[in-house]
């Protein structure tokens, strides 16, 4: 038997209970795995409520990340053994896996090996936000040294990835945030300039740039903000939306008004389900670890118990980095 966190039905933190489970062998192509500690995620609180892409089968698991040590091995899988640490990585539907357990099934194409220097909690808080930004900024963005890099909602386990990334590639992070006291935390965490909710956008962006505006803006906000932040964009750049946490309606800037400006929407999948670029994407983020120019994160860590506690922190928006719950 197992534990595992489920939910019978939609609604708030006090839906998730951790029950006793069955977990069995795993099948051609899965991993079974002991779980050390697990990164939560906006997409499962999402999830959890029923605001995201897809709806829950109930009962319903959650969890998208994880780190822990292979308990098992499917028929099938090649590259792992019976002890090895690895972190699993977004690349499957919530309806299929879940990680929010002691002892779980994952695919093995969703698993990668962990560095001996990285912790368990360093693990949990590493794949969702690092190959997120990866993927964005240097997959689909290109992003050049000396960009000028605007990343919004910036307090994020993502943004702070993101600006970690415009950092190693030798672009220019500028963090936005909802809230003046985040602003210092944001500059000690790289970011060249802080821009607080109130201010002009698009003229401190261009004020910051000499005149000429951004190249990349990645965005997980969406909503009527985006109009600003194309405002703040120089000719030839990027808008990459790749959330949607203000659910009014995203009036993507159009090409009579911004005919210069390229807009496009990501998602992590678009990395983590196509091996080749999943496996650019590790070696990336790896290589980042082992240097020590990705540090990831956490802001506070919860046992597997305090689940509900960690969701409802999470909601509060009070984070800064990631929340990981150990097991």
């Amino acid at each position: 038997m197992a534990k595992a966190v489920k939910f019978d039905r939609l609604g708030g933190p006090e839906v998730l209970e951790l029950r006793d489970v069955e977990i069995g062998e795993p099948g051609p192509g899965e991993l079974r795995i002991r779980v050390e500690a697990i990164g939560l995620n906006r997409a499962e609180v999402m999830f959890r409520d029923g605001t995201y892409f897809y709806q829950p089968d109930f009962p319903s698991g959650l969890g998208y990340e994880a780190a822990g040590v292979v308990e098992a091995v499917g028929h099938g899988v090649e590259g792992f053994s019976v002890g090895d640490t690895i972190g699993v990585v977004p690349a499957f539907l919530l309806t299929d896996y879940a990680t929010y357990g002691d002892h779980v099934l994952v695919p093995a194409a969703a698993t990668v090996h962990r560095p001996a220097s990285v912790s368990p909690e360093q693990a949990a808080a590493v794949w969702m936000a690092y190959l997120t930004a990866y993927g964005a900024l240097v997959e689909n963005g290109r992003t050049r040294p000396g960009d000028h890099v605007l990343i919004t909602a910036a307090s994020s386990s993502v943004g702070l990835a993101a600006i970690q990334t415009a950092l190693h590639i030798g672009a220019v992070p500028i963090a936005t945030t909802r809230t003046a006291d985040k602003k210092q935390r944001l500059l000690d965490a790289g970011a060249a300039h802080v821009v607080v909710d109130g201010e002009d956008l698009p003229s401190r962006l261009k004020e910051i740039t000499g005149g000429t505006g951004v190249r990349t803006a990645f965005d997980p906000v969406a909503g009527p903000g985006v109009e600003a932040i194309a405002e703040g964009i120089a000719a030839g750049g990027h808008l990459i939306v790749y959330g949607a946490l203000d659910p009014r309606t995203t009036p993507l800037p159009n090409a009579q008004s911004f005919p210069a400006l390229t807009t496009s929407t990501y998602t992590l999948f678009e990395i983590t389900t196509d091996s080749r670029r999943l496996a650019r994407g590790v070696a990336f983020v790896n290589a980042g670890l082992t240097t020590g120019s990705f540090k990831p994160v956490v802001d506070k860590t919860f046992d597997l118990t305090e689940i509900a506690e960690a969701h409802r922190y999470m909601e509060s928006n009070a984070q800064v980095g990631k929340i990981v719950v150990t097991v």
